[in-house]
């Protein structure tokens, strides 16, 4: 799969994610990139860098720069078959780091089966 079909996939998933949670996302960029940045596992198919809502105050707006969830490429495509689970596991990439943005956790993830 390539660059384009890639983040075609990936703005599939966004597109997925019910309006209500997307008009309450705030502030947050999603990127694909190739690989993870350098300290990373390489295997590593999504990541959230920011502030979840959950833990923003009335300190946060001043100047805040946009969360980030990204997702790979390269770690992703190794990790699937096909075009079908390389879709499916966007998918579940992205509801993943979206959910970190509102504040959830591995932990709790992992118990509705997201991780």
């Amino acid at each position: 799969m390539g660059a384009d079909e890639f983040e075609g996939a990936v703005a599939d998933a966004l597109d997925a994610i019910p309006e209500e949670l997307a008009r309450a996302m705030d502030n947050v960029v999603v990127l694909v990139e190739d690989d993870p940045p350098e300290g990373f596992p390489p295997d590593l198919l999504g990541l959230y860098e920011g502030t979840p809502l959950t833990e923003r105050g009335t300190w946060w707006a001043a100047g805040a720069l946009p969360d980030r969830i990204t997702v790979f490429r390269r770690p992703t495509l190794a990790a699937c078959r096909d075009r079908a689970e390389v879709v499916e596991e966007v998918r579940v990439t992205v509801v993943h780091e979206v959910a970190h943005h509102f504040g959830i956790d591995d932990e709790r993830l992992h118990e509705l089966g997201w991780a």
